[in-house]
């Protein structure tokens, strides 16, 4: 995981967290609304959101453009858990939060390749193709479904 959680406002500019990003050298924002995480941002989106609608990212919000279902996990969790739960919502990060509910990190597929590599490929096959999870037959659980 990566300790310390990158964060921005819901009310900064697009330009302002690509800067930050760059700045950074990270592909993801936690948006944070005080001490409550209210989405994440990631470089695609701003491309998908706003670039390529033609959106001004110097005038455009940070809440514009960012994922606002959030898929999270406790800095408590082993790490086959953290990885189903990437699968499930195909997703390929998860915010850390603490016992008091504040970003502390960020899990990624990188992150649990560094460990096991055939957990990561799970992660990155269904998070290209979450539709296919309901014919999944594999170790994973997909009795749930993602946003469940």
């Amino acid at each position: 995981m990566t300790w310390r959680a990158e964060t921005i406002g819901p009310d900064e500019t697009l330009q302002a967290a690509a800067r930050r990003m760059r700045q950074l050298d990270v592909g993801a924002l936690v948006v944070c609304d005080g001490d409550q995480v209210v989405g994440v941002l990631t470089d695609r989106d701003i491309v998908v959101r706003s670039i390529a609608e033609a959106v001004d990212p110097a005038e455009a919000d940070v809440r514009s453009a960012m994922t606002s279902q959030v898929l999270e996990c406790s800095e408590d969790d082993d790490l086959e858990a953290a990885a189903t739960r990437m699968a499930a919502g195909a997703v390929r990060r998860l915010v850390v939060l603490d016992v008091s509910k504040r970003p502390v990190g960020v899990l990624s597929v990188d992150d649990v390749a560094l460990h096991s590599p055939s957990l990561a490929g799970e992660i990155v096959e269904h998070a290209r193709a979450p539709e296919r999870q309901s014919h999944h037959h594999g170790p994973w659980p997909w009795w749930e479904t993602p946003g469940s």
